[in-house]
């Protein structure tokens, strides 16, 4: 197997899509941390290299010569090299990209800041911003839920696919955001966390023993999630 090397924050939701994938694929692969509270032009090497991290920001996956960034993107190439969780035939490798799509212009959007505002930096957004963003994501979350509603296990019905890991990113951090999630989407991510290999975003603290958060809430998760 091609040696697979994550550059990835555990306060990142970006970079968590991608290491939930890798995690319940049960693929070997190194964690890099990179401290994305340091500007991005003084982020260590080789992380900081133009060819590599091209917009300068985690997560950067590289495998064996080749490097990717982008979690939706990288989602999308390891679904390929590793033969796994990319959809079923066409439809479903369209449905993916689709739900992929769609994560990053939806709750990819409104989630992470509401995070930010909330939890960690409210004096950088301005008046009004917090509110948009928390009608986004009840309008966001709220199609999620009547998705769901059917009964399927996951996105793709009853098969596990790097969309749900797209989408389930940032919403285990709900407590972080200080939003509700319908009950529908409570059980969806109870399904996940319990998937064997699944991990918390900060499994990878233990191997970074001096590594702090951003020092405010770090039980993220909510009790009706977790494992």
């Amino acid at each position: 197997m091609t040696a697979i090397t994550l550059y990835g924050h555990p306060e990142s939701g970006h970079s968590y899509k991608v290491k939930l994938m890798l995690d319940v694929a049960k693929v070997a692969y190194t964690y890099r941390q990179v401290d994305i509270l340091v500007e991005r032009d003084a982020r260590p090497e080789p992380f900081r290299t133009l060819s590599l991290a091209r917009f300068g920001e985690v997560p950067l996956v590289t495998i064996g010569d080749a490097h990717y960034v982008q979690s939706n993107a990288i989602l999308i190439e390891l679904a390929d090299t590793l033969g796994l969780f990319g959809g079923s035939g066409r439809r479903g490798t369209v449905t993916c990209k689709e739900w992929l799509m769609w994560e990053a212009n939806k709750i990819g959007l409104s989630l992470p800041h509401l995070r930010l505002a909330r939890n960690y930096f409210p004096d950088d957004y301005p008046p009004g911003a917090v509110q948009w963003l928390a009608s986004r994501f009840k309008e966001d979350v709220g199609r999620l839920d009547r998705e769901l509603r059917d009964g399927r296990r996951y996105i793709l019905d009853d098969e596990l696919s790097i969309a749900d890991f797209s989408l389930a990113g940032y919403l285990f951090w709900s407590n972080q955001a200080q939003v509700e999630l319908p009950e529908t989407v409570v059980a969806w991510l109870g399904r996940i966390a319990r998937l064997p290999g699944w991990q918390s975003p900060y499994a990878c603290l233990s191997e970074h023993p001096g590594y702090e958060t951003f020092g405010l809430i770090k039980d993220e998760f909510d009790p009706r999630i977790a494992p």
